[in-house]
């Protein structure tokens, strides 16, 4: 310990003032805007591992001020320690405890300086990555994994003292934060800081260390785990110097195992786009309020000045002592402020329940709003967007309201996972809305024949609705399909708008418990009963496999493919891709807006918005095509048949270029 303090020097007394024993207000302000944390743990086999979770603000549940909880892949038991990041912000939370019965006890709260982030850059644009040295053998062979060491600035590493008590801390460093010295072995530079050094410290009772590392604009994380020795040797630090300054010590980690792997919590959490972002509590400014709050002395002196003192000004003066740090270090380019801002609104819109109405035993009809007029056209779709289970979930449904209003209505059928969710929402719960989106419009000026299958009905009841309230006199006739009459969403209203428009609206219904399958013979044999006109549109709405039987009937009727428009609802399940990273460039009218990195397991538009590229979307899961692009060049899991591509649900099997 000694020789260590020598060579780092002891923390001043002020560093230890600013740790807390349990959560304050202005720690949870923080957990409610982190979006991911470093997590160190050991299993019960005592191998240390270190990952990140989360993958949405607000993601850690917090219970009491000493006890929270969190979603978490695997078992973990014991002490364990979190770091909390929060997007565009310098400073860091760390939170140090225990992991018991499904909970974590919290005993040691405090902020941790920006130097890490701002060394490492890690919300900045990611720069060029050098080229990968030879890692020989070992674990750091591996594919793919010594190109993204060359490529990562900043991780988080886990280390353990000897009561076995854990810590979790940020490690940045320009550029590059680890160097491979041969397929086994790992350097990482120690430079100055607020000599706290809990990782040095660990290290002299127990040097199992692990870690997870990081690069900008990717949703991979590298997972690593060995033994690390604390060095000085100048011939291991004279390499690592900025400017012809070397750092005061050196980690030589022999590295045991290393992963590359795509992470749920990085991926979900959109780190690197900027609309993604929103203000957050200034951690300095909160480090403050826990120097005076600790202080036995003057307290109410301390209390009083941080309470006076501008946050602006606060962040000026350090900004400004980071900065001088840095320079001293031997780094060349000033870092970025620490607070975070954004730029642009997310594209997300939340809105509140208003009403809940059940329309059968399995669809209800949601009534959206949030003081502000939804404009559409009729037949578009909107995407709901909400957490469950601490991950956030996007499924498109069409709007079965008219629009104009300050009322959204969609109506969903229980089918899956989200619509399940949603028959537990009550009115004053919120959601979030994104759209419209869609081509399934309906014009006018011509008779209109409508077809729907179950929940086919909600695109058709809008259109329905909106031309019914306008002043033109076509005419329309709808054939709708359900199993039996109690699964036949609006079925009252439609019987009320017939009567009430005898003369424009129509309402045939197909039940197939009693009248079979509706199909081709049948769609042609009513049609024929309509003495429709040649400018008569067509609008289909259901599953796959009906609306092309009808699309069929149609052409040999001889009606024009133009005057055939067709929505389905079918959606499509992500394609498996290659098993190793691959580049996915992006342009736009033949200039390059950006590049990502396409981690294995992971789709195309996971890696855009991961980059903050400006990748078109809406639901995420196949149903609404509003991410077709086109391929330029490469190879990819699964191409539509008109030879675009859904980056939702396609990976890359080659580096591959796309037009957006």
């Amino acid at each position: 310990m000694e020789e260590v303090e020598a060579v780092i020097g002891r923390p001043a007394s002020m560093v230890r003032l600013k740790q807390l024993s349990a959560l304050d207000d202005g720690c949870l302000a923080v957990l409610a805007r982190s979006p991911i944390a470093g997590f160190g743990h050991r299993d019960s086999a005592g191998t240390s591992r270190t990952t990140f979770v989360g993958g949405a603000k607000g993601f850690v549940r917090v219970h009491s001020p000493t006890r929270i909880s969190f979603p978490l892949d695997g078992a973990a038991d014991g002490p364990a320690s979190l770091v909390f990041l929060l997007p565009g912000a310098g400073e860091t939370l760390r939170v140090n405890g225990v992991v018991r019965r499904g909970g974590f006890d919290v005993e040691e709260v405090y902020v941790h300086c920006a130097q890490a982030v701002l060394r490492s850059g890690l919300w900045q644009a990611p720069a060029a990555a050098p080229l990968a040295p030879e890692a020989g053998d070992g674990p750091l062979a591996a594919p793919g994994v010594a190109d993204f060491v060359a490529a990562s600035p900043f991780l988080v590493l886990s280390t353990w003292d000897s009561s076995g008590g854990s810590d979790t801390s940020p490690r940045g460093d320009q550029r590059q934060v680890a160097r491979i010295v041969d397929g086994r072995t790992l350097v990482i530079a120690d430079r100055r800081g607020n000599r706290r050094a809990d990782t040095l410290h660990n290290l002299l009772s127990d040097n199992r260390i692990s870690f997870a590392a990081l690069v900008p604009g990717r949703n991979g994380v590298l997972h690593g785990r060995g033994r690390a020795t604390i060095t000085v040797d100048p011939a291991v630090l004279e390499p690592l110097s900025l400017r012809g300054v070397p750092p005061h010590a050196a980690l030589l980690i022999d590295v045991e195992a290393a992963e590359l792997t795509a992470n749920d919590a990085v991926t979900r959490a959109r780190l690197w786009n900027p609309a993604a972002r929103g203000e957050v509590p200034d951690l300095m400014a909160l480090a403050s309020r826990h120097l005076a709050a600790n202080s036995p002395k003057g307290r109410s002196v301390l209390l009083g000045i941080a309470a006076r003192v501008p946050a602006r000004w606060l962040r000026a003066l350090m900004n400004l002592a980071y900065r001088s740090g840095l320079r001293k270090e031997g780094y060349e380019v000033a870092p970025l402020e620490g607070r975070a801002t954004a730029p642009e609104a997310d594209p997300v819109r939340e809105v509140r329940v208003a009403e809940v109405r059940h329309e059968t035993p399995s669809a209800v009809t949601l009534v959206l709003e949030d003081g502000r007029p939804f404009d559409f056209l009729p037949g578009q779709f909107f995407t709901l967007v909400t957490d469950i289970g601490g991950e956030q979930v996007r499924r498109p449904y069409s709007a079965s309201c008219a629009p104009g209003g300050t009322r959204l209505e969609v109506t969903v059928k229980q089918v899956g996972r989200f619509s399940t969710h949603v028959r537990s929402l009550r009115p004053g719960d919120r959601l979030g809305v994104r759209g419209p989106s869609g081509a399934f419009r309906v014009g006018t000026g011509h008779d209109v024949v409508l077809v729907a299958a179950g929940s086919g009905i909600t695109p058709v009841m809008s259109v329905i609705r909106t031309l019914l309230a306008g002043p033109g006199g076509d005419r329309i006739a709808l054939l709708y399909s359900n199993r039996t009459a109690e699964d036949t969403i609006f079925a009252a209203e439609l019987a009320a708008l017939g009567e009430e428009h005898p003369d424009r609206f129509s309402v045939t219904h197909v039940l197939t418990s009693r009248d079979g399958r509706l199909d081709g013979p049948r769609f042609r044999s009513w049609t024929r009963e309509l003495a429709l006109g040649p400018a008569t549109r067509f609008y289909l709405c259901g599953p796959d496999p009906l609306v092309e039987s009808l699309r069929r009937t149609l052409e040999q009727l001889g009606v024009p493919d133009d005057h055939v428009h067709a929505e389905s609802y079918t959606g499509a399940s992500a394609s498996a891709g290659s098993a190793t990273p691959h580049r996915m460039r992006v342009e736009s009218g033949g200039r390059v807006v950006g590049t990502a990195v396409v981690e294995p397991g992971r789709t195309l538009l996971d890696a855009g918005l991961a980059a903050g590229l400006p990748m078109p979307y809406s639901c995420t899961v196949g149903s609404c095509r509003e991410c077709a692009v086109k391929l330029l060049g490469g190879q990819v899991s699964h191409q539509t048949e008109d030879g675009l591509v859904l980056t939702c649900t396609s990976a890359p099997l080659t580096d591959v270029t796309l037009e957006v």
